[in-house]
């Protein structure tokens, strides 16, 4: 029973703050509920989009959006308004089409009402009718945010594509 409370002990010193004491600077409250927020509004766009809920995804977008998508069509990045890319996508993804987007690996960094939140991400795209229904795509995700009094919004967005897999066919063809 003693070598049991010594290793307690001996576990609690290595976990214990370097000085309990209170010397250690408070933490940053605001700076950790910001950086929360947006790495919520990125995860939270995944989800609307796969739900196709286009009211709720442009929610999380200012008015107007710096979309780079160039490694996956090949079309230079454009400042577009935010209806539009929505609009795109939901006339992409509709219907017969189903999608499924991961991210992982948040990185962000706040500069007063700034934020950018890079990830990893992955998405799967199915579709039946020409052959094999599934096209799959890797890559880095980079999201710029601007807090305002509507609180965060995205107003840029960038996706890298790493890797790809599956027919082109569904990655081209919208939704039915």
């Amino acid at each position: 029973m003693n070598a049991l409370r010594r290793a307690t002990f001996a576990a609690g010193l290595a976990l214990a703050p370097i000085d309990a004491g209170g010397a250690e600077p408070a933490p940053d409250w605001q700076a950790l509920a910001d950086e929360r927020t947006v790495i919520r509004i990125a995860d939270a766009i995944d989800r609307a989009v796969d739900a196709q809920d286009w009211k709720l995804a442009r929610s999380y977008f200012a008015d107007r959006v710096t979309a780079d998508f160039s490694s996956l069509s090949g079309q230079p990045a454009a400042t577009i308004a935010s209806d539009d890319l929505i609009g795109a996508w939901a006339a992409n993804l509709k219907g017969s089409k189903t999608s499924l987007h991961l991210r992982t690996n948040h990185q962000v960094v706040i500069e007063a009402d700034a934020a950018t939140v890079r990830s990893n991400g992955y998405a799967w795209n199915r579709m039946e009718g020409n052959g094999d229904p599934l096209w799959e795509v890797w890559g880095t995700y980079e999201h710029h945010l601007t807090r305002s009094s509507a609180g965060w919004k995205v107003n840029g967005f960038t996706f890298r594509m790493t890797h790809e897999r599956g027919n082109p066919w569904v990655k081209s063809t919208p939704g039915q």
